[in-house]
């Protein structure tokens, strides 16, 4: 038997979800954990698309069937495989033919109940979006470059504190060198459905500590509502000494792939200035990161600085910390 649920129902149900729209719609965005059972693939679905527009609705329904015909085994058996329980959520893009024919098969060859998402992934997305207008109650970190912020997040959640770590989220610290050594990072739209999801998990009536970020995250960008609030939150900023933060980044980059930092160094070498981008190319040729730390955190120090200006200052609250200890660190920002 086929049933339909709303996005409501969907995020109290506790069911596989199988996502039946072609490999690029689902490599573009899908939920967080939906299992990716195309009726089509990429070239089929745009045939099918292009019969639609160019002949008629019968025409292609007619050629879908012709590609769907020959793989109607194996659509149950890796069904079977997501879902051997027999219970299973199924959804397309608008909640149309796709996604029906498909829960149908299921129903019709031993899937006990089988859910079909009302409005498919649009509504999922709709829905979402419109979520990260609601007010959240953020607290936000802030501070220098190499300050440690996103270890001290961590130490954090370790303790029982709510916390989301966006660049970890993000694949990507933020920063020109941010992206190494961080393997590949979602789509915006991605982003958007871990981000809230991630969000989900979490009691909204109660702090939840973040870091303090540009609307873009290497390739990806904060939801603007959401970004909004994080603007407007009061920011915890740690005012840690560079020649501690020079120790963090030195750990952190000097085992990286030099050809990575110094195609790093070159892209932001306008803001560096030529003399500058000289001496952090000659220094990291000499193995002497610690120069290179402090070449760009002169950079990144005065970028800050001048983001932070945009905040009122009664919204800020100013830390000095001497060390870098994540721990300790973290139990600091705790008790603000």
């Amino acid at each position: 038997m086929v049933s339909e649920i709303t996005i409501d129902d969907l995020l109290l149900i506790n069911l596989p979800i199988i996502d039946v729209r072609s490999p690029g719609e689902f490599e573009h965005g899908h939920i967080p954990g939906a299992i990716s059972i195309p009726l089509f693939t990429n070239e089929e679905r745009a045939h099918v698309g292009t019969v639609y527009k160019q002949n008629s609705k019968e025409a292609a329904v007619a050629l879908g069937y012709k590609y769907v015909n020959p793989k109607l085994e194996s659509y149950i058996s890796e069904s079977k495989k997501v879902a051997p329980s027999g219970k299973v959520i199924v959804h397309c893009w608008r909640g149309g033919m796709r996604s029906e024919s498909f829960a149908e098969h299921l129903s019709d060859n031993g899937f006990q109940h089988v859910h079909r998402l009302v409005g498919g992934y649009k509504a999922y997305r709709n829905y979402i979006l419109t979520s990260f207008e609601h007010p959240f109650c953020l607290k936000v970190l802030g501070g220098y470059t190499g300050s440690g912020k996103t270890h001290i997040l961590h130490e954090m959640q370790n303790i029982g504190i709510q916390v989301i770590d966006l660049e970890g989220l993000a694949h990507h610290k933020g920063s020109a060198f941010g992206g190494i050594g961080q393997g590949q990072q979602p789509t915006v739209e991605q982003f958007e459905n871990i981000l809230y999801h991630e969000l989900e998990k979490l009691d909204k009536t109660k702090p939840i500590w973040i870091e303090d970020e540009s609307i873009t995250i290497g390739a990806v960008k904060i939801p603007k509502p959401f970004f909004d609030q994080m603007r407007e939150a009061k920011l915890f900023f740690i005012d840690i000494p560079a020649k501690e933060r020079v120790k963090l980044l030195v750990d952190e980059y000097a085992s990286c792939d030099c050809e990575q930092l110094s195609a790093s160094i070159h892209r932001i070498a306008k803001r560096l200035g030529g003399l500058n981008e000289k001496r952090a190319i000659e220094s990291l040729e000499g193995k002497r990161f610690d120069e290179v730390a402090s070449i760009a955190l002169d950079y990144y120090d005065k970028s800050y600085l001048k983001g932070m200006s945009g905040r009122l200052p009664e919204r800020v609250v100013r830390i000095e910390i001497p060390t870098i200890n994540h721990i300790e660190n973290a139990k600091t920002v705790a008790k603000l």
